[in-house]
């Protein structure tokens, strides 16, 4: 990917360790937004994206866990790459569990800290297309009535027509024209496309 369309931001509370390691990030190619604090990064009023969140786990407010926790409470999935100089395994374990990209023990080669920042911004890139898609498909979803909804719903399930219609108490005719609504509406050609579809709109079949 092109590094400089992604933005690595740094929270290390020391001023000496945060600048050089800004120096040699910047160096590499990407751009860079460092705070000394986890509630200086917070009064972010909006974060670039594609991004990454380099955070030392030791600071003087939030801790680099608790940011992290946090973060996921306001919805927010920033790949995260820790470092630190007292990290445990314990630590590092849990912080990997909540989607960490790594877990850096200072001092930490180049070499590794760029590896790290690469994946970080491929996988938010990633998440940016995946959630772009879900907001395409919750959008064709809205345009549905509620009764095409619940159509969908059955349409998925791999019945046909007819078996449909008598669940429903309705005649085939009728489902009939409900489904071509419906794919047409979503944009799809196919039933199995729209079992693809419902899957990243979260939508069930019908018991």
């Amino acid at each position: 990917m092109n590094t400089s369309t992604g933005v690595v931001y740094i929270v290390e509370d020391d001023i000496s360790f945060r600048k050089s390691v800004e120096r040699l990030i910047c160096t590499s190619g990407f751009e860079t937004v460092a705070f000394e604090s986890a509630n200086a990064f917070l009064t972010q009023a909006t974060i670039q994206r594609p991004a990454c969140l380099l955070l030392d786990v030791q600071l003087p407010d939030l801790d680099g866990l608790q940011l992290q926790k946090k973060l996921m409470q306001q919805g927010m999935h920033l790949p995260i790459i820790f470092m630190t100089g007292h990290g445990s395994i314990p630590m590092s374990v849990s912080a990997m569990k909540k989607g960490a990209i790594d877990f850096l023990p200072k001092p930490f080669k180049t070499e590794d800290l760029l590896k790290s920042i690469r994946e970080a911004l491929d996988r938010d890139l990633f998440n940016m297309k995946e959630e772009s898609q879900k907001s395409e498909v919750g959008s064709l979803i809205n345009t549905l009535t509620p009764r095409e909804k619940e159509i969908l719903r059955w349409l998925i399930t791999g019945k046909l027509n007819k078996q449909i219609a008598y669940d429903l108490g309705i005649t085939e005719r009728t489902v009939k024209a409900h489904r071509s609504r419906v794919l047409e509406k979503t944009k799809v050609s196919s039933i199995a496309e729209l079992v693809r579809l419902a899957e990243q709109a979260g939508i069930s079949p019908a018991d």
